[in-house]
């Protein structure tokens, strides 16, 4: 079986998005989220290998060390892998693995949402009355 071809930097930095001062959470913190969106997506497969830190870093306009980052992180969490010798690829099993980490964090996000609602004087009924208001907004493709 041969792997995918090596995608350049530049490729990669389209499949992961961009990466932003802009963004109030760190530039790591974004490419982590990037490759899980790409992976749980399907936009990186199994197998694929991914470009050298320097490679990457020079594309997203980052430190070598932020690239580094992600990847170790990404790594501790089984979405990529390295190989002595061969470059760093997109474990197998790091799909699921992805889009397990993105349901945590929305799960994560949600409960922050819902103390926050409670916070503001919402009470239970009406936290899942706003929710559910935004979940039917949201379903029916209006995002306003």
């Amino acid at each position: 079986m041969t792997n995918p071809p090596l995608p350049t930097a530049n490729d990669l930095a389209l499949k992961i998005g961009p990466v932003t001062t802009a963004d109030p959470s760190p530039l790591y913190r974004q490419i982590i989220n990037g490759f899980k969106r790409a992976i749980a997506e399907k936009r990186l497969a199994a197998n694929q290998p991914l470009p050298s830190f320097r490679s990457l870093a020079k594309q997203l306009l980052v430190s070598v060390i932020t690239v580094r980052r992600a990847y170790d992180e990404l790594e501790r969490e089984g979405i990529i892998c390295r190989r002595q010798g061969l470059g760093t690829f997109v474990a197998v099993g790091g799909e699921s693995r992805s889009r397990e980490s993105k349901r945590e964090e929305a799960c994560q996000l949600l409960v922050a949402a819902v103390a926050e609602a409670r916070e503001s004087g919402l009470s239970d009924p009406e936290v899942a009355t706003f929710i559910q208001h935004l979940l039917d907004k949201t379903l029916s493709g209006n995002r306003s």
